[in-house]
């Protein structure tokens, strides 16, 4: 009785679909190709054209903000002719204070740098002080300048890549010019903004080339020579891009292979005009998302169809198995991690011995290192004047002998003070502070190191102002930090055929000393005030000196900086809060 009913079952189960079932199934499925195919094509025009009424109202955006930041731009070199300061300036040739004035103008202007030009377009003054002394008598900016009584727009292809966009206008006092002032044009930041925003933007100049694009590579090419695609696309690629996107749409053109919109507009300034592309990849997720979830909810019916003509058992029996499999991967983990905890555990206690002893020894070899490091300068002196004593003494000479001995005395003095800082650096406590003029200082700095610059014959240039510079501060470790930086500058300067360093000491808002020199620059920034680095060979130092120097100078309160020169070099920068009446009282 019982297998018979068993085999008709069995039957009924492997028997093929009914015709009912079959006829719903497709119909079905055409409702669905017809449902996506009229969705497709109605959304696809709708989205195409919000996409477009988009981009148009983006490019008016774009184009309204170059124009006003040209047109703010445009009135600063006429208030700037104007400016009693910088007449005075030109006149007296006396630039000390012009470059802090333009400073202090362009945050508020929002250019990108301000320069001042003599008559003989040399850089008198400008926001980027590495830019001082620089000629310019061949620029257009300099020339055009010197030719018109009005404003001019000047737009110059650098070097590097890029274009530079610059107003300037010529300075008159009592009918005869006396210098150019330079404005020069931050459009740089709207491709970063554009870049964030849009696929593609460019700017073209009256004569048709691209001076602005979120491509650095296409500036300097006409749009066409821009949008030139190499190697075109074969018919196999097109057919199978076409088929893979039912959404593909006609392009207006073509960047880096994909097709997009291109919008033009034009910028009432000097015939610039401006461009945009955006891609339709949008459009295609707004329509792909649609089409999607109609897919999906079809793909969900025919599901549940299948689902109600399928057996209940299979699906237990794969949740089933795909559980027990994942509860046995994880135990395999947990077993894993429980043997990873137990060797942390047992090398911990080892770990924490060999930190603590390593710890001691380093102390100690910081500590001596420290020591040799900072006493190697006066006892190199002091050899130096005891032989030149003995060469005085030997030819009669002991009054200049004399001399010699004060000035070894003086080192003698130089090395106790040096131990009672370390001292004092190890109790954590801090000297007294006085008034210090740092031209005194760099004085006496250069006197220490008079026998390594008459060895070396280095050329030394040194720039410094008509009035004293003071700070509060110690002197002689102002001049430790001075010495450290100027033996640093030497030793850079080693391989260098004419070696050459520029100290220049400038007053303002600080007290700035700058050491710069003409070797091979620095290679690692980030750890150049790091203890123990150095770049010099085993014996000729242990990398303390700028590690010192710049705890020395955090606890004048000022901050010690480097950097990398453009024209080669390094050049470092100490500066100290400037002692004023001000500062005086608070002391």
């Amino acid at each position: 009785m019982d297998k018979p009913q068993d085999a008709l079952d069995e039957a009924r189960r492997t028997a093929p679909l009914s015709w009912r079932v079959r006829v719903a199934l497709c119909g079905l499925f055409l409702l669905a190709v017809a449902t996506v195919w009229i969705t497709n094509a109605l959304l696809t025009d709708r989205f195409t054209e919000t996409t477009r009424n988009r981009a148009e109202l983006r490019l008016a955006l774009y184009s309204g903000n170059l124009l006003s930041e040209l047109r703010r731009n445009a009135i600063v070199p006429q208030l700037l002719a104007r400016d009693p300061a910088l007449i005075g300036a030109l006149n007296s040739n006396d630039f000390s204070q012009s470059s802090q004035r333009l400073i202090s103008y362009v945050d508020e202007i929002g250019a990108a740098s301000l320069m001042l030009l003599d008559g003989d377009a040399r850089t008198v003054a400008a926001t980027d002080r590495n830019r001082l002394g620089e000629s310019h008598r061949n620029a257009p900016y300099f020339v055009d300048a010197q030719r018109s009584n009005a404003t001019v727009f000047t737009t110059i292809q650098r070097e590097t890549g890029g274009y530079s966009f610059t107003y300037s206008r010529r300075v008159d006092d009592q009918g005869s010019t006396i210098g150019v002032i330079v404005v020069e044009v931050d459009l740089a930041k709207f491709e970063r903004s554009w870049a964030g925003i849009s696929d593609a933007v460019l700017v073209t100049n009256s004569e048709g080339t691209i001076i602005l694009a979120t491509e650095p590579r296409w500036r300097g090419l006409t749009p066409t020579e821009a949008l030139r695609r190499e190697p075109p696309d074969s018919a196999i690629e097109r057919a199978i891009q076409a088929t893979a996107d039912w959404t593909a749409l006609p392009a207006d053109a073509y960047v880096q292979g994909e097709a997009v919109m291109r919008i033009d507009g034009r910028i009432p300034f000097r015939g610039w005009s401006m461009t945009s592309f955006t891609t339709y990849s949008s459009v295609r997720e707004r329509v792909n998302g649609v089409l999607a979830l109609e897919i999906m909810g079809f793909a969900i019916l025919a599901a549940l169809a299948f689902y109600a003509l399928s057996r209940k058992t299979a699906l237990r029996m794969a949740l089933f198995q795909r559980e027990s499999a994942e509860l046995r991967q994880l135990n395999a983990r947990l077993q894993r991690e429980i043997a990873e905890r137990e060797r942390v555990q047992k090398t911990l206690a080892v770990a924490e011995q060999t930190l603590a002893q390593s710890s001691k020894l380093a102390a100690l070899g910081e500590m001596s290192a420290a020591v040799s490091h900072e006493l190697n300068q006066p006892l190199a002196a002091m050899k130096t004047y005891l032989a030149g004593a003995r060469l005085l003494l030997r030819r009669n000479r002991p009054d200049e002998a004399l001399t010699a001995f004060h000035r070894i005395d003086d080192l003698i003095e130089r090395m106790g003070g040096i131990t009672r800082q370390l001292k004092s650096y190890a109790r954590k406590g801090q000297a007294e502070f006085s008034p210090v003029d740092m031209g005194d200082a760099l004085a006496a700095s250069l006197s220490m190191m008079e026998p390594q610059l008459k060895s070396r014959k280095v050329k030394i240039t040194r720039i410094l102002p008509d009035q004293p510079v003071r700070v509060m501060g110690d002197r002689m470790r102002i001049e430790q930090v001075m010495i450290n930086l100027l033996r640093n500058a030497l030793d850079a300067t080693k391989t260098v055929r004419d070696p050459q360093v520029d100290i220049i000491l400038a007053s303002g808002e600080t007290a700035t000393l700058t050491v710069r020199d003409n070797g091979h620059g620095i290679e690692d920034l980030d750890a150049l005030f790091e203890p123990f680095y150095t770049t010099k060979q085993p014996g000729d130092g242990v990398g303390l000196g700028l590690a010192i120097s710049s705890g020395i100078v955090n606890d004048l309160g000022g901050r010690l900086t480097a950097r990398n020169a453009e024209v080669g070099g390094a050049v470092f920068e100490m500066q100290l809060p400037i002692l004023n009446e001000e500062t005086r009282a608070a002391e």
